[in-house]
Protein backbone atom coordinates (compact mmCIF):
# COMPACT_ATOMS: atom_id res chain seq x y z
CA UNK A 1 0.00 0.00 0.00
CA UNK A 2 1.24 3.58 -0.67
CA UNK A 3 2.06 5.80 1.70
CA UNK A 4 -0.67 8.74 2.13
CA UNK A 5 2.21 11.54 2.88
CA UNK A 6 5.05 12.19 0.61
CA UNK A 7 7.73 14.87 2.40
CA UNK A 8 9.85 17.22 0.35
CA UNK A 9 12.83 18.67 1.94
CA UNK A 10 16.42 18.92 2.56
CA UNK A 11 17.96 16.66 4.90
CA UNK A 12 20.01 19.66 7.00
CA UNK A 13 16.72 21.93 6.45
CA UNK A 14 15.33 23.09 9.88
CA UNK A 15 12.00 22.89 9.22
CA UNK A 16 12.11 19.91 7.15
CA UNK A 17 13.03 17.82 10.49
CA UNK A 18 9.73 19.55 11.88
CA UNK A 19 7.67 17.51 9.96
CA UNK A 20 8.88 14.35 9.66
CA UNK A 21 9.54 14.95 13.17
CA UNK A 22 5.61 15.07 13.64
CA UNK A 23 5.19 12.61 11.25
CA UNK A 24 7.35 10.18 13.43
CA UNK A 25 6.02 11.24 16.65
CA UNK A 26 2.02 9.91 15.31
CA UNK A 27 3.63 6.77 13.59
CA UNK A 28 2.93 7.99 10.35
CA UNK A 29 5.08 6.71 7.57
CA UNK A 30 6.14 8.75 4.76
CA UNK A 31 7.78 8.74 1.38
CA UNK A 32 10.33 10.62 0.87
CA UNK A 33 11.50 13.13 -1.74
CA UNK A 34 14.84 14.46 -1.12
CA UNK A 35 15.55 18.41 -2.88
CA UNK A 36 18.97 19.60 -3.76
CA UNK A 37 18.71 22.75 -2.63
CA UNK A 38 22.54 23.86 -3.90
CA UNK A 39 21.73 22.43 -6.97
CA UNK A 40 18.41 24.83 -7.06
CA UNK A 41 16.04 22.03 -7.18
CA UNK A 42 14.00 24.03 -4.76
CA UNK A 43 13.41 26.67 -8.30
CA UNK A 44 12.46 24.00 -10.48
CA UNK A 45 8.77 24.16 -12.23
CA UNK A 46 8.10 21.19 -10.81
CA UNK A 47 8.99 21.80 -7.24
CA UNK A 48 7.24 25.19 -7.57
CA UNK A 49 4.48 23.93 -8.76
CA UNK A 50 4.48 21.93 -4.89
CA UNK A 51 5.45 25.23 -2.66
CA UNK A 52 5.06 28.24 -4.65
CA UNK A 53 7.53 30.09 -2.63
CA UNK A 54 10.49 27.61 -3.63
CA UNK A 55 11.37 26.69 -0.22
CA UNK A 56 11.25 23.65 1.61
CA UNK A 57 9.28 21.44 2.91
CA UNK A 58 6.46 20.36 0.86
CA UNK A 59 3.78 17.81 1.94
CA UNK A 60 1.79 15.68 -0.80
CA UNK A 61 -1.53 14.52 1.54
CA UNK A 62 -2.44 11.46 -1.14
CA UNK A 63 -5.98 11.30 0.58
CA UNK A 64 -7.19 14.85 -0.21
CA UNK A 65 -4.76 14.87 -3.34
CA UNK A 66 -2.86 18.87 -2.24
CA UNK A 67 0.42 19.53 -1.98
CA UNK A 68 1.09 21.74 1.54
CA UNK A 69 3.78 24.50 2.05
CA UNK A 70 5.12 26.40 5.19
CA UNK A 71 6.33 23.93 8.01
CA UNK A 72 3.63 25.72 10.74
CA UNK A 73 0.89 25.13 8.14
CA UNK A 74 1.95 21.45 7.61
CA UNK A 75 2.32 20.63 11.67
CA UNK A 76 -1.77 22.08 12.26
CA UNK A 77 -2.94 20.31 9.03
CA UNK A 78 -1.39 17.02 10.09
CA UNK A 79 -2.53 17.52 13.94
CA UNK A 80 -6.14 18.11 12.19
CA UNK A 81 -6.27 15.12 10.14
CA UNK A 82 -3.67 12.46 12.45
CA UNK A 83 -5.95 14.08 15.81
CA UNK A 84 -2.58 14.59 17.55
CA UNK A 85 -0.83 17.33 19.24
CA UNK A 86 -3.54 20.08 18.89
CA UNK A 87 -3.77 20.39 22.56
CA UNK A 88 -6.78 18.89 25.10
CA UNK A 89 -8.28 21.99 25.34
CA UNK A 90 -10.74 24.18 22.70
CA UNK A 91 -8.25 27.01 22.76
CA UNK A 92 -5.31 24.88 23.08
CA UNK A 93 -4.44 24.73 19.30
CA UNK A 94 -4.82 29.15 19.12
CA UNK A 95 -2.28 29.40 21.44
CA UNK A 96 -0.04 26.60 19.71
CA UNK A 97 -0.46 28.85 16.86
CA UNK A 98 0.17 32.58 18.74
CA UNK A 99 3.84 30.25 19.54
CA UNK A 100 4.64 29.09 16.52
CA UNK A 101 4.34 32.37 14.98
CA UNK A 102 6.35 33.71 17.85
CA UNK A 103 9.11 31.16 16.54
CA UNK A 104 9.23 32.07 13.04
CA UNK A 105 9.37 35.94 14.23
CA UNK A 106 11.67 35.77 17.46
CA UNK A 107 13.40 32.31 17.60
CA UNK A 108 14.24 30.63 14.25
CA UNK A 109 15.58 33.87 12.46
CA UNK A 110 18.96 34.35 14.65
CA UNK A 111 19.34 30.50 15.58
CA UNK A 112 18.80 29.44 11.81
CA UNK A 113 21.08 32.02 10.36
CA UNK A 114 23.58 31.57 12.88
CA UNK A 115 23.82 28.01 12.30
CA UNK A 116 23.95 28.17 8.57
CA UNK A 117 27.08 30.98 9.10
CA UNK A 118 28.77 28.57 11.27
CA UNK A 119 28.39 25.56 8.53
CA UNK A 120 29.53 27.98 5.82
CA UNK A 121 26.48 28.18 4.22
CA UNK A 122 25.91 32.13 4.46
CA UNK A 123 28.12 34.84 5.13
CA UNK A 124 27.29 37.83 7.57
CA UNK A 125 29.64 40.51 8.80
CA UNK A 126 30.40 40.45 12.77
CA UNK A 127 27.98 43.09 13.78
CA UNK A 128 25.06 41.00 12.16
CA UNK A 129 25.99 38.40 13.70
CA UNK A 130 26.34 40.29 17.26
CA UNK A 131 22.88 40.98 16.71
CA UNK A 132 21.67 37.55 15.77
CA UNK A 133 23.39 36.03 19.21
CA UNK A 134 21.60 38.98 21.27
CA UNK A 135 18.21 38.47 19.31
CA UNK A 136 18.71 34.56 20.01
CA UNK A 137 20.00 34.91 23.49
CA UNK A 138 16.91 37.26 23.97
CA UNK A 139 14.30 35.00 22.60
CA UNK A 140 15.19 31.47 24.53
CA UNK A 141 15.37 33.98 27.93
CA UNK A 142 11.57 34.35 26.81
CA UNK A 143 10.84 30.65 26.15
CA UNK A 144 12.98 30.06 29.52
CA UNK A 145 10.64 32.11 31.52
CA UNK A 146 7.12 30.87 29.98
CA UNK A 147 8.11 27.10 30.70
CA UNK A 148 8.63 27.84 34.51
CA UNK A 149 6.62 25.56 36.42
CA UNK A 150 5.38 24.40 33.05
CA UNK A 151 6.05 20.94 31.18
CA UNK A 152 4.83 22.20 28.02
CA UNK A 153 4.19 25.22 25.88
CA UNK A 154 0.53 25.11 26.09
CA UNK A 155 -1.74 22.92 28.31
CA UNK A 156 -0.84 19.70 29.55
CA UNK A 157 0.10 18.08 27.31
CA UNK A 158 2.77 18.21 24.17
CA UNK A 159 1.38 20.37 21.15
CA UNK A 160 2.69 21.23 17.80
CA UNK A 161 4.34 24.11 19.56
CA UNK A 162 6.23 22.25 21.08
CA UNK A 163 7.40 19.84 17.72
CA UNK A 164 7.53 23.71 16.10
CA UNK A 165 9.66 25.18 18.67
CA UNK A 166 12.12 22.25 19.59
CA UNK A 167 12.68 22.10 15.83
CA UNK A 168 14.65 25.48 16.21
CA UNK A 169 15.64 24.75 19.94
CA UNK A 170 17.38 21.37 19.12
CA UNK A 171 20.27 23.40 16.72
CA UNK A 172 20.96 26.33 18.89
CA UNK A 173 24.00 24.58 20.24
CA UNK A 174 25.01 24.33 16.03
CA UNK A 175 24.13 27.79 16.16
CA UNK A 176 26.55 28.91 18.78
CA UNK A 177 24.17 29.59 21.61
CA UNK A 178 24.02 26.98 25.03
CA UNK A 179 21.13 25.74 25.64
CA UNK A 180 22.09 24.65 29.26
CA UNK A 181 22.05 28.03 30.35
CA UNK A 182 18.18 27.92 30.03
CA UNK A 183 17.93 25.63 32.86
CA UNK A 184 13.89 25.40 31.53
CA UNK A 185 14.25 24.95 27.86
CA UNK A 186 17.20 22.19 28.73
CA UNK A 187 14.56 20.72 30.99
CA UNK A 188 11.46 21.21 28.07
CA UNK A 189 13.67 19.70 25.77
CA UNK A 190 14.94 16.45 27.81
CA UNK A 191 11.27 15.63 28.63
CA UNK A 192 10.20 16.15 24.53
CA UNK A 193 13.22 13.96 23.63
CA UNK A 194 11.38 10.99 25.79
CA UNK A 195 8.24 11.23 23.88
CA UNK A 196 7.53 8.03 21.93
CA UNK A 197 8.53 8.29 18.33
CA UNK A 198 10.91 10.76 18.93
CA UNK A 199 14.33 11.12 17.07
CA UNK A 200 16.76 13.43 16.04
CA UNK A 201 17.60 15.14 12.67
CA UNK A 202 19.88 12.15 11.44
CA UNK A 203 17.14 9.60 12.66
CA UNK A 204 13.84 10.49 11.06
CA UNK A 205 15.08 13.06 7.73
CA UNK A 206 16.23 10.83 5.16
CA UNK A 207 19.37 12.26 3.62
CA UNK A 208 17.99 10.60 -0.42
CA UNK A 209 15.09 9.48 -1.36
CA UNK A 210 12.54 6.78 0.15
CA UNK A 211 9.82 5.28 -1.45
Amino acid sequence: MSKRFTLHGFWLSGPTYKVALMLSLCGEPFAFRQINLRAGEHKTPDFLAKNRFGQVPALDDAKLGVSLCQSAAILEHLALELGRFKGDEPGDLIRAREWMFWDFDKLAPPIYRSRACRAGLRSFNQPIMEMYAAEANLALKTLNDHLAGRDWLVGKSPTIADIDIYGVACMAGQAGFDITAHANVAAWAKRFEGLPGFGNAQAVVPQEHRA
